[in-house]
């Protein structure tokens, strides 16, 4: 028995002290992403680059899934309230659902899939395949070219992708309140408007400039350190959008108790 409780201990120690070697080494990693942004601002076509593959690419995948959070949005509201409040108050309920956790969240969690991932995997094959080492030889920074650009397209182009979505989703809730619910869209919008608040569309955006710093960090961060080969490669991803995902709903939680 002493030995089990030994084994556990071992392992839980070597588990801690992983993790906090590697928020070390994320911060120095940000850190000097960081400091290459004024020499990144010079080549800013390497950031408007960034910004159409990250993120004018992502839009119909966004759009689509607006859609969906809007329709089911409103049947849960109508299934959950139905006999508590009337149909004017419909408006308001998906207006703040939507608003402050479903757009953000939903978009941010969507985006960590097509993104994240992509960076990983982009960043990790040029890292096994020598093509980092390249650039280094030839004085060219990666920090400047590959990772600070990425970041600067991640953060500014998540929140304008959850404001898509946003708007997507609440034209969707409506639609599908006015064909299945009898429910004019007048109604619905003035319970939209009544409990709507700015703060509202803060919380929304600040959500999302978070998100957006964490799926870039974590793709920049697993792909720019691969190694092993495809497998590597392999690995690197899965713990990107893994450790986004995660850090993702923990941002949240830490946004929310912020701002509200």
């Amino acid at each position: 028995m002493k030995n089990v409780f030994n084994e556990v201990a071992l392992t839980a120690g070597s588990f801690t002290r992983e993790q906090v070697e590697r928020v070390g080494d994320i911060a120095l990693f940000t850190w000097k992403i960081f400091r290459v942004f004024p020499a990144t601002f010079k080549r800013f076509h390497l950031v408007v680059e960034q910004m159409m593959v990250l993120g004018v690419s992502s839009l119909p995948i966004i759009i689509m899934t607006s859609v969906f959070v809007g329709a089911v949005s409103t049947w849960q509201v109508q299934y959950l309230f139905a006999s508590a409040i009337p149909l004017t108050y419909l408006g308001a309920a998906v207006g703040k659902a939507v608003f402050t956790e479903l757009g953000p969240v939903f978009t941010a969690l969507i985006i960590t899939g097509r993104i994240s991932a992509k960076l990983a995997a982009e960043l990790g094959t040029m890292r096994v395949t020598e093509q980092v080492d390249a650039m280094t030889c030839l004085s060219l920074d990666p920090y400047t070219y590959l990772l600070a650009p990425r970041l600067i397209a991640g953060v500014v182009m998540l929140p304008i992708l959850t404001i898509f979505s946003s708007f997507i989703a609440i034209i969707s809730a409506q639609l599908l309140a006015q064909l299945a619910l009898d429910l004019d869209p007048a109604i619905f919008y003035q319970g939209l408007k009544m409990l709507f608040r700015i703060q509202d569309v803060v919380i929304c955006l600040v959500k999302a400039l978070v998100f957006g710093c964490v799926i870039t960090l974590s793709g920049c961060y697993f792909g720019y350190l691969a190694s092993g080969g495809a497998v590597g490669v392999g690995v690197a991803t899965k713990n990107a959008v893994v450790a986004a995902m995660v850090l993702i709903l923990l941002s949240n939680l830490i946004v929310v108790n912020i701002l509200i």
